[in-house]
């Protein structure tokens, strides 16, 4: 089926969306990204935010499966700021992931640094945004009140909760259910009896979102530039980070149709202590006809806390598993990590006093930034930097999912992982109600795509439910979310050298510590080994000379040099 048109939907909080079309290869395309503060005005309100090129959500960029692309971002913002490319593999290059204080450290007001995006395998609609604190929340569209990072560094200073949104977007605007938006709503043209690929990104910024369209049907192709086997449906669940491929069919009656997204609460609060409000655009079809006084809205989208829906819709997902697209789970696994997620607090000093904050953790490490990039300590061997011991099991077994258990203080570290190259990995993710705070766990996986194999509600049991694992048709994406009070058990090939962050895309939950890395290490040959770094790396001020040093002599060889026995 050959869609018409293709349509690009920004959720929440968007930046781009990356469309990798056919197998052309070897394409180069150039951007330039211009990163300042503009004025924008939402919910009769006007706010100063980071935007790219003067918009939000930022460009749409379009490449071939395996061309290069050349991104000078040019920072001329008050604070740093990186750029990722998310589900982006980027083989043997992790300095262009973009990550801060994993592979790089912040691009500096008043600097620019150029970013070398290599497409491999990826077909279909990925996208980008920063990853530097909370700033994609500029870069998109989710709306808060005030100044965001402002208020965020107050709250990380203070140990108490931090900011909610107040409401969400669909390509920059909440829609005219909302107040001081209706002139703003974003407007969809259509022709009647065409079919329209719409590339779906949900960028919010902490929350999962209920998509729908009112009396039509949507089908699910793709996930995370992998196609899937379709799915029929007539609403959409999708986590923070997640992108979708969806075909919709333009068959109804002439008029005007309400596109919906309402945001899935899964934590177990109060309706009324979360943000309730739902994002519209409007599905509005060509030809003479009466308008309506209000388009129609989508009777099936899901209400808030609607959990079985949520489950219903992501266990639908499946890959192709054909001649041209096969399935490569890997079967003999060399190493297997079970992962707790969980709330809890840590104890944390500031200027005049000790304090007891929030934390989130993963087998109660609650993970800390160092003040140089790992990606540069590994690559030189710097001590000192991180450390090697991120465990594999939690440090004690008990009711996860259970809510008779005592507050739990996590431990604050910057703990790795460290994989053998093309080392099989088998990771269970286990979410747990500490503090009553079990919900759903989007969790993404920097420079690899991984399979979901299983996944149940629970407390995991590593001896029956591996006879339910999928082994011939998994999903292949690179966010999925970890039921809330369940489990999620993911495989992946080691197959790309460097340092690669994995976290909730919850960006609450990942700035709380629910994050760790993984270092792989090289290959025994320069094909299978970490690039040399890029010339000008953004500076860190903990290793100003290292990176001064960072010239063609010093790394000559050491992109097949292995760091470690």
């Amino acid at each position: 089926m050959n869609p018409k048109k293709k349509e690009s939907l920004f959720l929440g909080s968007l930046f781009l969306a990356v469309q990798c079309l056919c197998m052309v290869k070897g394409d180069v395309h150039f951007y330039d990204f211009v990163l300042t503060e503009e004025n924008f005005t939402r919910l009769c309100s006007t706010e100063t935010m980071l935007a790219v090129n003067g918009s939000i959500p930022g460009p749409v960029l379009r490449v071939h499966k395996g061309d290069t692309m050349y991104v000078n971002v040019h920072n001329q913002g008050y604070y740093g700021v990186t750029i990722h490319w998310h589900g982006v593999k980027q083989p043997r290059n992790p300095w262009s992931d973009g990550t801060n204080y994993i592979t790089q450290c912040p691009i500096e007001p008043g600097s620019n640094f150029t970013y070398e995006v290599i497409f491999s395998t990826e077909e279909g609609t990925l996208w980008w945004h920063a990853h530097s604190d909370w700033t994609r929340v500029g870069v998109h569209g989710s709306l808060y009140r005030g100044n965001l990072k402002s208020s965020l560094d107050d709250d990380l200073q203070s140990g108490i909760d931090l900011p909610h949104s107040v409401a969400y977007t669909i390509n920059g605007e909440p829609g005219d259910l909302c107040p001081c938006s209706k002139e703003t709503t974003y407007r969809w043209m259509v022709e009647y009896g065409k079919t329209y690929l719409v590339r779906l990104v949900n960028a919010a910024v902490s929350v999962d979102l209920f998509f729908a369209v009112a009396q039509h049907n949507l089908t699910v192709v793709g996930t995370d530039a992998h196609y899937t086997k379709p799915i029929n449906t007539s609403y959409i669940m999708i986590s923070p980070g997640q992108t979708m491929d969806i075909l919709l069919t333009t068959n109804q009656s002439l008029g005007h149709y309400y596109i919906a997204a309402r945001q899935f609460w899964s934590q177990d609060v109060p309706a009324t202590l979360f943000d309730s409000v739902n994002a519209t655009m409007i599905l509005q079809y060509k030809g003479n006809y009466t308008i309506p006084s209000s388009p129609t809205f989508p009777r099936n989208l899901p209400f808030y806390k609607d959990l079985r829906s949520a489950i219903t819709f992501t266990n639908l997902f499946k890959s192709l598993a054909n001649k041209d697209y096969p399935v490569n789970v890997p079967l003999n696994i060399t190493t297997r990590m079970f992962i707790t997620l969980s709330m809890g607090g840590i104890i944390f000093h500031n200027l005049t006093s000790t304090l007891e904050a929030k934390a989130t953790s993963a087998n109660n490490i609650s993970w800390s930034n160092p003040t140089t990039d790992i990606l540069l300590a590994y690559y030189r061997n710097i001590s000192g930097v991180y450390t090697t011991d991120f465990p594999d099991q939690p440090p004690s077994y008990f009711n996860f999912t259970g809510d008779d258990f005592p507050y739990t203080l996590t431990e604050l570290g910057t703990k790795v992982k460290v994989l053998n190259y093309n080392e099989a990995v088998e990771m269970v993710f286990q979410s747990t109600n500490l503090v009553e705070g079990a919900g759903l766990h989007p969790m993404h996986l920097h420079g690899h795509s991984f399979y979901v194999v299983g996944s149940g509600p629970g407390i995991y049991d590593n001896v029956t439910d591996p006879k339910s694992f999928n082994l011939v048709d998994p999903v292949e994406v690179n966010t999925f979310g970890v039921p809330k009070e369940g489990w999620l058990a993911i495989r992946f090939v080691a197959n790309n050298p460097g340092v690669w962050f994995w976290h909730c895309h919850l960006d609450r939950h990942m700035t709380w510590g629910m994050s760790s890395v993984f270092i792989v290490k090289n290959g025994d040959t320069t094909e299978t080994s970490i690039r040399k770094p890029p010339p000008q790396l953004p500076l860190c001020e903990a290793s100003f000379r290292l990176r001064l040093e960072n010239i063609d002599g010093l790394d000559q060889g050491k992109e097949n040099e292995p760091t470690f026995s």
